[in-house]
């Protein structure tokens, strides 16, 4: 069996958060959307299948996880990352985001400093603030074309009294895949300050060659119990839609604390398609998701290869992980404004601006390559286009 990646899927007037909002969002309706984290594949035959088959059983009731459900997770995690959990560390959540607010109110107290590593997804700022804690920004370091973590401002931060680390691995939007040494020097720190580190692995799967995921519980006993993680097969699988994600914590303090809240919140149940889609994708996913992997290796070598012969003044951060590549435009311009003009109104694209992931993020666009590669050359064409034009009229 093989899956076409190129295939092009009419996703307009499909109530698509990607797709039937460009006007709303950026001002004209022709953009190519290449921003938000949304793949435009179908998912795996066998998730598809599965959903439907569900959805003909005809009564939509209250939904409990099952022993497939906690076989799929474990046989995921040990398949692919070499991580053997146990059936009673797995939680849930209807997403990652959700999660990591839910964790934020139960594990730490209003005024409370939490540590993010910017330029960083950006609603980890949302689940900081709105929660009535403050964010302790721990700037990443771009070096070479790579960005790297400032452990001697990390020990700082943690010695200065942060409760939490809010750790993105895979990076998104940077692409990095931190290796286990680096995690291992984060959990040291971490433990030796009590700092709980609450891992977004939502991109664990989404890993290129040669580099390779480790989860960060993983490393140690100690990084086990002092740590939360947070997975879901919306990003590999393509099914955020569908609100089903995974909380693991080896600590049974931490487990009952987390509990508590989904319970104070009345979120302790699963979503009726959700659980279907988490026991397809884990059991039948592996052979699309290496057909993907490869998809999107070529895919960033193409945009690459674009930009060395287009726009040389724009330099893409080769990603080790994640379907993102995070451009360094600032030679084009380090203004958010005007790259949001030279997007939305010269080229008629909608990529992320930068300057959304934390201030060190301006002058940069995050560009998703999840998409047939013919739509993605289109939107590169289209950009290198308006930047040609503004520089024929200087």
């Amino acid at each position: 069996m093989s899956y076409d990646f190129d295939q092009v899927i009419e996703r307009r007037g499909t109530a698509s958060y990607k797709w039937d909002q460009s006007d709303k969002l950026f001002g004209r309706a022709d953009l190519l959307p290449l921003w938000v984290a949304d793949m435009d594949f179908s998912p795996p035959r066998e998730v598809v299948d599965a959903i439907v088959e569900r959805a003909r059983q005809g009564v939509y009731g209250y939904t409990i996880r099952t022993d497939d459900y906690y076989d799929a997770v474990r046989g995921w995690l040990s398949r692919r990352h070499g991580w053997d959990v146990q059936p009673g560390w797995i939680s849930s959540s209807p997403g990652v985001v959700p999660a990591l607010s839910m964790l934020v109110m139960a594990c730490t107290e209003p005024g409370d400093g939490i540590i993010l590593q910017s330029p960083v997804y950006y609603p980890f700022y949302d689940v900081i603030r709105m929660n009535g804690r403050v964010v302790v920004d721990n700037p990443l370091v771009l070096r070479d074309g790579q960005y790297r973590m400032d452990f001697d401002l990390l020990e700082q931060q943690a010695k200065d009294g942060a409760k939490l680390l809010l750790l993105c691995s895979p990076h998104n939007p940077g692409g990095r895949v931190w290796t286990r040494e680096e995690l291992a020097r984060v959990g040291e720190i971490c433990e030796r300050h009590g700092v709980l580190v609450v891992a977004d692995e939502i991109h664990h799967d989404l890993v290129l060659k040669p580099h390779r995921h480790t989860p960060y519980a993983s490393i140690s006993k100690a990084c086990a119990n002092h740590s939360i993680t947070c997975i879901a097969p919306s990003k590999t699988f393509n099914l955020a839609g569908l609100q089903a994600a995974s909380v693991i914590i080896p600590n049974e303090r931490l487990r009952r604390v987390y509990t508590q809240q989904l319970k104070r919140l009345s979120l302790h149940m699963e979503t009726y398609f959700g659980l279907s889609a988490v026991v397809s994708s884990y059991t039948y996913g592996d052979q699309w998701l290496d057909e993907l992997l490869a998809y999107l290796a070529g895919s960033v070598d193409a945009l690459i290869a674009f930009c060395a012969e287009r726009l040389p003044q724009v330099r893409p951060i080769r990603p080790e992980g994640t379907y993102m590549v995070w451009l360094d435009c600032r030679a084009v311009s380090e203004d958010p404004e005007e790259l949001k003009r030279l997007m939305f109104e010269e080229a008629g694209v909608a990529f992320s601006e930068g300057s959304v992931f934390g201030r060190q993020g301006a002058g940069f666009l995050r560009v998703n390559l999840a998409c047939p590669r013919a739509l993605l050359m289109e939107a590169l064409e289209r950009f290198a286009a308006a930047i040609e034009a503004r520089a024929a009229k200087r």
